[in-house]
Parts: structure tokens; sequence; C-alpha cells
């Protein structure tokens, strides 16, 4: 069979996919297998779960929800969608700390990429983390945490798959609350002008911005009571959206007025009240390739204004808005947030349309104001530059040889990026 990954950028040809069902068939494949990736929703863009040996994906893997007597942590199936996650903490009367905007990605995915949302105060998915069982390369099955196995523990808290296969991942939970969304056209100068302060005013901040436009798509999330019927939505208009997009991709010269023309045109200030699960995600229907990289907080924006006269003094034809969000710093040790409070710079293109060159430019500008890559989103990163930008990757790499020296979960992707020796064809 032939598979990809989201935005069909990456494909790949397995010798065999399966999703198995139970432990004891879990373990029979895993044993049986000399080179194995796990998959979730494929929405890595960089090819972490490709491979020519065994896929697998844990989408309908026996298990449910354990949640903690202090009812503060629950075990959850790692194969489980967030979608399918926070829907079923919800009805326990529960929430995720915190959540991206996309949210058909596995639980063990998002964990082990790093994936996140947006708030000065909150870290990553990865922070969430707390404990794993995992089934390791012989098939037994292990549990970590920072009392037992610990240092398995700090390496599997953002792991890119490679030290075993997460069966299920005890995750800090609170009491289910209501989030409050507002949405409106903001001047990107005011962005720059008053970041810390906007920043601060709610649990969560982003903006959206087109690289030929003045104006951003600002967007803000905070608790608040429940009030009435929720009313489901989106955070853009995908059909209009997707239409633009459309026209940009034939008429590339027509971007830079179109944008201007969409923002111009952009309706009223939008608001509403829901509960968190079903408010923190959008509909994300237009394809697209992306790259995002993290950034000192204090070079994030100075950084995103460069990227963006970039583009317009080189005339770009990006379809798509850059992406602007906030995190809080984490002690994870290959996390790109380890550094300190970092600024997010998600830079997209329409599928369809060429993005090799453009991201190649974009890279330069972010690597040069200090930013560490999102590891499942495109980025040409080095063994070199892996070992220089995170101190713990030697940490890292010796506790994988422990628990998998044959080098069952490394695909070739992690074996360039790590500088181990390619595996074989299986």
């Amino acid at each position: 069979m032939q598979w990809s990954n989201w935005s069909r950028s990456v494909s790949a040809t397995p010798a065999r996919f399966t999703r198995p069902r139970t432990h004891a068939e879990l373990a029979s494949l895993v044993r049986a297998s000399r080179k194995l990736r796990a998959t979730g929703a494929g929405h890595s863009f960089m090819p972490l779960c490709a491979t020519d040996g065994t896929l697998l994906s844990l989408a309908d893997f026996e298990g449910t929800i354990e949640i903690g007597p202090d009812r503060q942590t629950a075990w959850a199936p790692a194969g489980w969608g967030l979608d399918r996650l926070t829907a079923a903490l919800w009805a326990e009367g529960l929430s995720l700390i915190n959540q991206g905007d996309i949210n058909p990605q596995s639980l063990a995915g998002a964990t082990a990429t790093g994936t996140h949302g947006t708030g000065e105060t909150l870290g990553s998915l990865s922070t969430q983390a707390c404990g794993f069982r995992l089934m390791l390369a012989d098939g037994s099955v292990i549990e970590c945490d920072a009392d037992r196995n610990a240092e398995l523990y700090e390496a599997q808290r953002l792991s890119l798959g490679l030290f075993g296969i997460a069966l299920s991942i005890r995750i800090h939970v609170l009491p289910a609350y209501y989030l409050e969304e507002r949405i409106e056209r903001r001047p990107l100068a005011e962005m720059a002008d008053r970041l810390d302060e906007l920043a601060a005013a709610t649990r969560h901040f982003e903006f959206f911005v087109f690289p030929y436009s003045d104006f951003v798509i600002f967007k803000t999330l905070h608790p608040v009571e429940p009030e009435g019927g929720f009313v489901p939505g989106t955070d853009v208009d995908e059909g209009i959206f997707r239409a633009a997009c459309q026209i940009g991709k034939a008429v590339p010269f027509a971007i830079p007025a179109m944008q201007r023309l969409m923002m111009r045109l952009s309706g009223k200030p939008t608001r509403r009240v829901g509960p968190a699960y079903a408010i923190f995600p959008s509909d994300r229907t237009v394809r697209f390739e992306e790259m995002e990289y993290e950034m000192p907080r204090a070079t994030g924006m100075a950084t995103l204004l460069e990227a963006i006269a970039y583009i317009r003094r080189k005339r770009l034809p990006i379809a798509f808005p850059f992406e602007f969000r906030i995190t809080a710093a984490d002690d994870i040790w290959m996390s790109p947030f380890n550094a300190g409070p970092s600024a997010s710079i998600s830079f997209h293109q329409y599928a369809g349309m060429p993005w090799q060159a453009p991201f190649a430019e974009m890279e330069a500008i972010l690597r040069a104001g200090g930013g560490r890559p999102h590891w499942a989103k495109r980025h040409t990163l080095t063994p070199e530059d892996v070992h220089r930008l995170y101190p713990r990757t030697s940490d890292y790499m010796r506790v994988r040889e422990a628990v998998d020296p044959a080098q069952k979960f490394v695909n070739a992707d992690l074996a360039r990026l790590f500088g181990l020796a390619a595996p074989q064809k299986d």
C-alpha cells in the first residue's frame, strides 16, 4: 500500500500497514518486525512516520481513560485522536490544560513532537504528560515517570517515536472549563507595539497575518462562565480562503492585491462561548505545507517583521498567512522551548504551489533570529545542528541505544537527523 501524510508531500510504501487491537497482537507484531514506525493522523510535514518496514496505527487499540483519584491526572490511550480524547474527558467533567487548533492528531504524536497551542504561561502538550506505558522493541511493556525509569521518561517526553510504542500516556487535566473566543481585525503595527500587553491580557493569544497586508486576524481565548447555546464555527471562512488560494495558484502575481482586499473586506468582530474542547480546534481543510520555528520571545516579533519585509521585497507568491503564537519555557531534553519563553512563527504555503525555495529563504531568516524548528514541520537540521542546539542530545541517544540497540524504531530520516547508521531495508 501507499501511505502519505496529510499534506501529501510525504509518502512511503511500507511492507505492511496494520491497526492492532490487542496487547497480544501488538506484541507479536513488534517482536516480528525488524523496522517499525507508528503513525497518527499524518500531520507531520517531516517524514517521521515514513518506513519501508511495518507501519501501524493505534487508533483501534484497546484502552479506556483511567482518571486519577485526585482528578488532576488521567491515563489516556496514546493512539486516540485529540478530538476523541477531549470529548471523552469532557464527558467526565475534565479538560486538557491547553491544545492547538488542529485536533485529529493522536495524543502520542502530539506529545512526541512537541505540538503546542498558545499562551504565555502554558507549555506544549509534551509538558502535560507525566507518565508513559511503552512497548519496547522486544514486546515487553514498561512504565516510566519522574520516579520510575526516570531517564527513559525524560527522553520519552519528546520522543520522536524513538524509544518504543506508546500505549497510554498519563496527562495532567483540569476541571472542565468554557472559553470565550474573540476574533477581530487589527493593525499589524499594533501587534508589534503592544505584544507583551496583549499577550498578558488573555490566557490564549495569537494572530494570523498575510504577508502582503498590514492588518492581522487577531484571536484570543479566555476562560469564562458558560452562557447560552454553543455555536459551532471556525476562525477563517474556509470556502472563501480556498477560492483565494486557487486563484493565487493560477495567477500568482494577483496574490498581494487579493490579500489586501480580503483583509479590507474582513467581517465584523466575532465572539462566541463554548466548551474548551470545542472552541480550541478550527477547521483546517485547505491543505498546506508548513515550516515553524520557535523563536526566543525577545526576537520573535522583529523576526516576523523581517520575514514579511523579505517576502514583499522579493515579491514571493505566498498564498497563506503567517501564524504567530507564544509558549512558555519547559525543561524537556529535546524541546525547542527549553531555552526560554518562545514566540512561534509558522510559515505556510498552499499545497500544490512551490514551497521548497521560499521555505529555504525563510528558514535562513528564522535561524538567524535564534529559532529552533518544530520537529514535525519542515526544517533542514543536520546532526551537528541538533547537538549544538540541544546539549542533552548525547543523553537522549544513550537512552535510545539502551532500549533499542537494533534501531527497530529508527527510520531513514531520523537516522540522518541524529547521525546514525542508515537502516537497511526490511
